[in-house]
């Protein structure tokens, strides 16, 4: 199953002020109704001139960048369809992009942070494999590291994107639906600072835009027209479940911040916070737990010894996997409503030598301990 957004332009001024209708309206009728004089010829050739100006400018960008740009794919275990028993391997897929000469390729987080396999995919064909160094679901991003470089490193800059304005032109590069390395172009039509009802749970920065984002589009760059990296692709709103010109992408800043300077490890683990109701369902002793959805091979989490859930299950328009761990307490911090940015901040905490955890699970109420991986 390809990952993918999460589902929950102003004009290019031209010369006269004419827009590019306007400039075709105009070819029409001249070519149509008078006679086209080698003066008239080189009057429309200047009117046009804008639209092949772009045109080259997007191909000269979309050559000098490209080559930074990967295509990641993955593969996870998920719930068996039907009535089989036990989990099968799942291949995803996203996008990601080179942000230095030491092999770190940014991404969004939903696009790695379960995967027992991470593949990166250059232009020209190179493959390697790539481990998951750092990673914030709350934010939506993470930083995988490439086993292997191609022999021209061709990094991309991340640019700062608090220079970034409204209504500046800017392109997209991902694997939209799997056609790799598809270029797609647009505006920023928004900036939106952590503005959670409208963020889908994102916890950060993000820049809105009208270029055409798909599945497989996820954790792509979005670069301004000076090449630089001003965003990572996140999720959209649609009601059609594809590009209805509303695209999100955390911003350049919130990313490197995210990555480079708090360094969030990966843990691994997703999972949801249940109260109430559920809670009380799945007899959690406490006013909230966390259910624990995939774990992925290799990780953090499952060197501690946390269980996946295994039953599917749709609860107050909700999906869900049952069956798993409910984590009850991490190094002695109860778990609360309202404390999952917390709850995954000490869950890769690298100061703490070992992690503790108490859980539920059958119904008894465990302790698992590991030592933290540096």
């Amino acid at each position: 199953s390809n990952s993918s957004p999460v589902t929950v332009p102003s004009e290019i001024q031209r010369p006269q002020g004419r827009s590019v209708c306007s400039q075709m309206a105009i070819l029409k009728h001249t070519t149509t109704s008078e006679t086209m004089t080698p003066r008239r010829l080189i009057l429309l050739s200047i009117m046009l001139l804008p639209l092949a100006v772009d045109a080259a400018d997007h191909r000269r960008l979309f050559k000098r960048v490209d080559p930074s740009v990967v295509v990641l794919y993955t593969v996870e275990r998920e719930v068996a369809p039907g009535t089989r028993a036990g989990q099968v391997a799942s291949n995803g897929l996203g996008s990601g992009v080179l942000v230095d000469d030491q092999g770190h390729v940014m991404t969004a987080a939903h696009v790695v942070q379960t995967a027992d396999l991470v593949q990166a995919e250059f232009v020209d064909g190179f493959k390697t494999t790539a481990v998951v160094v750092a990673s914030d679901p709350s934010k939506d991003v993470a930083l995988v590291k490439l086993d292997k470089l191609p022999d021209s490193i061709k990094p991309a800059k991340v640019g700062d994107s608090d220079d970034v304005e409204v209504g500046e032109e800017i392109i997209v590069i991902g694997a939209p639906y799997g056609l790799s390395h598809t270029l797609t172009t647009g505006h920023i039509s928004a900036r939106h600072r952590n503005d959670d009802a409208l963020m889908s749970g994102v916890n950060a920065e993000t820049f809105q835009t009208d270029a055409a984002i798909n599945r497989g589009n996820s954790g792509g760059p979005v670069f301004n027209l000076k090449g630089e990296v001003i965003g990572i692709v996140s999720y959209i709103r649609s009601q059609s479940g594809g590009s209805d010109g509303l695209g999100f992408a955390v911003t350049s800043n919130a990313a490197y911040h995210a990555l480079f300077e708090e360094r969030m490890a990966w843990s691994g683990l997703s999972g949801v916070i249940v109260t109430g109701p559920l809670a009380d369902a799945l007899n959690v002793p406490q006013d909230a737990g966390y259910l624990v959805q995939k774990v992925a091979a290799n990780s953090p989490a499952a060197r501690v010894g946390l269980q996946a859930g295994l039953i599917p299950a749709r609860i107050a328009g909700q999906d869900l996997l049952l069956g798993g761990d409910v984590i009850l307490e991490l190094e002695g911090m109860e778990v609360k409503p309202g404390m999952l940015g917390e709850f995954r901040s000490r869950m890769t905490d690298r100061r703490a030598p070992f992690i503790t955890l108490k859980v539920l699970r059958g119904g008894e109420g465990i302790t698992l301990r590991a030592p933290v991986s540096r």
